[in-house]
């Protein structure tokens, strides 16, 4: 993962710069963990399934001193992201009420700490930089996550397989209450340029994927920011998602007391993906389940419930669509397959197929997840009407960004279709244009970068 370039790209330099004025002298190395962008498979991969994402260009970036004084001192290029400290020497503390820029950092340094059990940690001087648009549902959070791994585990000259990061930074980010499945740290590790990854869990796997020639992705930010962590809305989900398991799992006279995702009813029962959609219509209402009627199906206390069942910030909740959250895992985790087979056999027609699945996919995350917002919807379907083959959000949603499959012959007239409909009639969107509509190509993993 340690690679030697030349510091031409202007980005870099700009960090550089940033760091002599902030701390007097020039950076030991640099890191970068790039952002994804996932082309199908959302809101499964915490359920157990396997996810078809890409890197993205754009990353979170970090240059980094070492010293002996066991602090840990952070800065940001960007002056609304205020300085940070802490002591190495410490137990970690990250709060999960309101979370700053730091806290997701801290995550990736505590993660790395508990791994090797290190009593104390070098000091270090880092300086952030990032090209991925904050809470735009392109994985800005959890790429700060795995820089920050990456860049403990240099300082600390300590060595892990991408895998092995991969793993401890999708366990680390949920100190900061975000209950994910570790798809967004996957892919910044383990991606490869010029190729998107089917990720397989348990082990984790990753298998790359040659997207057909002829057509492109393109990014499209709804202008709308979710910061997942400060919401419980993404949780809310894995909890629906966690209590569907159990409710078909005892109803099938299996063990459900030690099923936790989807993905395990289906190994356990030995069924295929269209039988656990049939299961799904069978056993549960498309009513809201109440609290009673979960505790009654369980056989469980309203304690045990709230315990066992609910995370922190869901203890709020009283009703659950458990219906409407299966059937969208099962029907995604069978779209994320087909997807896979399409690119993998090319048939002629293969554009119009994976276009047919993404928007498939949209349409189950509007309706049924109910993961997408009104400007999202709008973004969609102009994106649509503009010459996409396919649309969809990508991300956790309720904000963000959607990706668009173009065909290259029609790139630049959808570009300036998307931007004079969407962007330019509304001041804030505008002004925001730039860094929210592109073009994105597979891009390489996260890295340790020295100087020459």
């Amino acid at each position: 993962m340690r690679t030697v370039i030349s510091l031409y790209l202007i980005v870099l330099q700009m960090l550089k710069n940033a760091f002599e004025k902030k701390y007097g002298k020039s950076p030991k190395f640099y890191a970068h963990a790039p952002g994804r962008v996932n082309l199908i498979g959302e809101h499964v991969d915490y359920c157990g399934y396997s996810v078809l994402p890409m890197a993205i260009e754009q990353s979170i970036l970090a240059a980094v001193s070492v010293n002996d004084s066991e602090t840990i001192e952070l800065a940001n290029t960007n002056p609304q992201y205020k300085d940070f400290r802490v002591s190495g020497t410490e137990e970690i503390d990250i709060g999960k009420d309101n979370p700053q820029w730091h806290n997701y950092f801290l995550c990736g340094v505590k993660g790395i700490q508990e791994n090797f059990s290190l009593p104390s940690l070098v000091g270090m001087q880092c300086v952030v930089d990032g090209t991925i648009p904050a809470s735009s549902g392109l994985s800005s959070s959890s790429a700060l996550v795995c820089c920050a791994g990456l860049v403990t585990m240099e300082a600390n000259e300590k060595s892990l397989s991408k895998v092995a990061l991969a793993e401890i930074c999708a366990k680390c980010e949920r100190y900061i209450g975000t209950e994910g499945g570790g798809m967004d740290q996957s892919i910044s590790f383990l991606a490869e340029k010029g190729t998107a990854k089917l990720i397989e869990f348990n082990p984790l796997r990753a298998t790359d994927v040659q997207l057909p020639s002829g057509a492109v992705f393109v990014i499209s930010n709804c202008c709308v920011e979710m910061n997942k962590a400060a919401s419980s809305h993404f949780n809310i989900r894995v909890v629906e998602c966690r209590i569907a398991t159990k409710m078909l799992a005892k109803v099938k006279g299996l063990e459900w007391k030690r099923l936790v995702k989807l993905a395990q009813v289906q190994t356990e029962l030995g069924a295929s993906l269209e039988e656990m959609l049939s299961l799904v219509e069978e056993v549960l209402h498309s009513d809201a389940y109440s609290r009673a009627e979960i505790c009654q199906a369980l056989g469980i206390t309203p304690e045990q419930f709230s315990t066992d069942l609910l995370s922190s910030n869901t203890q709020h909740v009283t009703h659950f669509k458990l219906y409407q959250r299966a059937r969208h895992v099962y029907g995604e985790a069978s779209r994320v397959l087909c997807f896979k087979s399409v690119c993998d056999s090319q048939p002629a027609d293969s554009i119009p197929l994976l276009g047919d699945l993404m928007k498939e996919s949209h349409a189950s995350c509007r309706d049924l997840y109910e993961c997408s917002c009104p400007e999202l919807d709008q973004l969609v379907d102009i994106c649509s009407k503009a010459g996409a083959v396919g649309s969809r959000l990508t991300g956790a949603g309720w904000g963000g960004c959607a990706v668009s499959m173009v065909p290259s012959d029609k790139v630049e007239s959808f570009i300036r279709t998307v931007r004079e409909t969407f962007y330019a009639p509304e001041p804030r969107r505008a002004a925001m244009e730039k860094q929210s509509l592109f073009v994105s190509k597979p891009g390489g993993g996260a890295t340790i970068f020295i100087e020459e």
